[in-house]
């Protein structure tokens, strides 16, 4: 089976020690996170390579950044859409055998209100070119990470509070549709999942303890390799940890 997951860290620094302990318990073959905050000359390579992963980022001081973690080392890197002048680090797509693993950090939007909005409206936009592109080059694609996007009302613990507001927009979910229409699908969904399964909780409220969460990070699949996925869970337990980060890791395994 291959192991893949993805975790919006919000601070390496900071998550560093529960990182490491969840890498020992479930040795994925590839780990993507983001928001690691980090630069390379702060990144804990050696805790990390001890542990038995390669390393490959594009960080950023204290802001965004992505990561991924393998167990074997990959090649062609991109950290940047083509033609599109993106100084926060948002994507990492890496190739680890005969498969391609694009690592995202979507920006959050703010409010539909706001400049933030349209900005990740646009980076959207080249996301799904970049998608588009990708699907011609490789027959196994992974695209995973944080999304900032619920897709549908049943990945939201309060349709009703949420509508029209940033990360249940409908052109947010416009945008997830379309990169879907691509030839993806979404992992999580492909199997039967119980009700009310969130990946993310705000830290104010006790919005955790009562479950009043978004379904915000994904793992999708082309549709070829899709037929491989036999497992797609979200491990809650990452967020009952001492100051733990507000995302859960999502997992998928393909046999």
């Amino acid at each position: 089976m291959f192991k893949i997951a993805t975790w919006n860290v919000n601070s390496l620094k900071i998550r560093l020690p529960q990182v490491l302990d969840w890498l020992a318990a479930e040795k994925p073959h590839v780990f993507a996170l983001q928001e690691i905050k980090s630069l390379q000359d702060d990144f804990f390579h050696q805790a990390i390579s001890d542990a038995g992963y390669h390393i490959t980022f594009s960080g950023q001081k204290a802001y965004n950044g992505v990561a991924v973690f393998s167990r074997e080392p990959v090649q062609d890197i991109v950290t940047d859409f083509p033609e599109y002048n993106d100084i926060h680090r948002r994507i990492l797509a890496v190739t680890m055998d005969d498969k391609r693993v694009i690592n995202l950090y979507i920006p959050n939007g703010q409010s539909v209100e706001s400049e933030k909005y349209i900005y990740k409206l646009e980076w959207l936009s080249h996301l799904k070119s970049f998608l588009k592109n990708e699907l011609l080059k490789h027959k196994k694609i992974l695209v995973l990470g944080d999304f900032n996007i619920a897709p549908n009302d049943d990945d939201v613990h309060d349709p009703i509070a949420w509508k029209d507001s940033v990360l249940c927009s409908d052109k947010e979910r416009q945008a997830f549709q379309d990169i879907l229409n691509l030839g993806f699908k979404d992992c999580f969904r492909l199997h039967k999942q119980e009700e009310k399964s969130y990946s993310w909780w705000d830290y104010r409220l006790n919005a955790f303890k009562r479950n009043l969460g978004l379904r915000i990070d994904h793992i999708l699949v082309n549709e070829a390799f899709a037929k491989d996925c036999a497992h797609c869970r979200i491990d809650k337990s990452t967020r009952s940890h001492e100051r733990p980060s507000d995302h859960a890791v999502v997992v998928a395994e393909f046999s």
